[in-house]
């Protein structure tokens, strides 16, 4: 039986994990991973994520490539693998070498996809794997004088056809190989081949499982999120990066330019990395958006119900006002929120006294996960600016546990009798709640 702590964290985890179930159902997601994954013991796992993520409703796109497979049957063969700018040079032995390879590659995969064991993730599970014809090719030519033979670029993509297996619920899987219009064949790259595919069906989400845990910036640490233009300015600044991520990295930024909603980089050594990048609120990766991830804006009705949530457990500790429903709804026009990936992760009201040209900075709340990340303090301005435009001479806010913060950003401890007339009279002696003031 499992211990009472560890049902209360499979619960909370569970919960957390509803909403992003809820929006990324009927979703599509492209995954594309080189052929690495499936020689180090854990391409189980990984198939086990995916069956799972099918099982929730999303509509996968699986990319696969076999390079260490491809030098492995050359070297068998007597052949010395010859790259050129990160390409492979693809000669008529090299070629044959290619499609043996990947052939046997997609026979593996599909037999992964098609477990059934019990007391396995795939118990019950039956994932239709489809693929077909659906990349045309081009060779890429003579590049700085060595010409790389049957290695080619993707053309065209026929994305109707994907669309449509994907619309059947079938997984998709995409060998890397292509065939251009007179019947020739064409090694591709994986990754471009994921772009190429991703922006063609205009995916919600194209997934690069690669050697690093993501994309760091110049000191090394992990970013967790950036756009297009930061990831360009790492590129063009040669932001010292793992070999795997400066491979996929352009790709990644033409797929996002090009519509595709979200790239995630992540770790493939790293267990269940998909399914704790696309279901806890701090992921493990890396994710380049178009625009900023988090948003603020004005709170709409339809936010009643997540401001509730967001701002009950620090009703419960005392922490804020407990505030009920019809009272926010009352007040809603006076609240702003932070958005995170279509997720509400922090709120803040200005509650106006313009009677005296002031404002109450009220109901400041951040999600425990992100309250490290500044967004109380881009809440905070956000409040200051409204309060300038609405013409106001001080913001106030009153606070049981956080007056430290407040004194830090500029705020000055004053007295009950400071406060406007009208908040004055509501003020609740029992709270004993600091009163602290800033003059705009």
């Amino acid at each position: 039986m499992m211990e009472p702590e560890t049902d209360k964290r499979l619960v909370a985890w569970v919960r957390q994990a509803a909403p992003y179930i809820h929006a990324f159902r009927g979703k599509t997601f492209v995954v594309a991973f080189g052929g690495g994954v499936l020689q180090e013991g854990n391409a189980q796992a990984l198939i086990h994520d995916i069956a799972l993520l099918d099982a929730m409703g999303i509509h996968l796109v699986l990319v696969h490539g076999a390079r260490p497979q491809i030098d492995e049957e050359m070297t068998a063969r007597g052949l010395s693998p010859r790259f050129h700018n990160g390409l492979r040079i693809t000669d008529a032995a090299t070629l044959e070498c290619v499609k043996r390879t990947m052939g046997r590659m997609r026979i593996e995969i599909e037999a992964l996809l098609s477990q059934g064991l019990p007391n396995t993730p795939m118990a019950g599970a039956f994932l239709r794997v489809t693929g077909g014809n659906f990349i045309t090719a081009r060779p890429v030519g003579i590049v700085d004088g060595v010409d790389l033979q049957h290695t080619g670029a993707v053309r065209h993509v026929i994305a109707e056809e994907i669309c449509a297996d994907l619309a059947q619920e079938n997984v998709v899987l995409i060998t890397p190989i292509g065939v251009s219009p007179s019947g020739e064949i064409f090694n591709l790259a994986w990754e471009d081949v994921a772009e190429a595919v991703a922006v063609a069906i205009r995916a919600d989400k194209l997934v690069f499982l690669c050697d690093a845990p993501g994309i760091t910036n110049k000191q090394g640490e992990l970013l967790d999120a950036l756009t297009a233009d930061e990831g360009e300015s790492l590129l063009s600044k040669k932001v010292k990066q793992c070999p795997d991520i400066l491979r996929v990295l352009p790709g990644a930024l033409r797929a996002c330019r090009s519509g595709v909603g979200r790239v995630h980089f992540l770790d493939r050594k790293q267990d269940g990395a998909m399914l704790m990048e696309f279901f806890t609120r701090e992921g493990v990766g890396t994710v380049m958006t178009s625009t900023p991830l988090a948003r603020l804006r004005e709170a709409s009705i339809a936010d009643v119900a997540s401001i509730l949530a967001l701002i009950a457990p620090l009703a419960a500790d005392g922490t804020l006002v407990k505030r009920d429903r019809e009272r926010i709804e009352a007040e809603i026009a006076h609240f702003s929120v932070l958005e995170h990936d279509g997720i509400i992760i922090g709120c803040a009201a200005l509650h106006p006294y313009s009677g005296e040209k002031a404002g109450e900075l009220a109901c400041l709340a951040v999600i425990p996960e992100y309250r490290r990340a500044g967004y109380g303090d881009q809440l905070r301005r956000h409040i200051e600016t409204q309060a300038r435009k609405m013409k106001f001479k001080q913001l106030f806010a009153l606070t049981t546990r956080a007056a430290h913060w407040f004194v830090e950003r500029g705020f000055v401890e004053t007295e009950v009798a400071s406060l406007p007339a009208a908040k004055r009279e509501l003020y609740n002696f029992q709270r004993r709640s600091k009163v602290l003031v800033k003059g705009l």
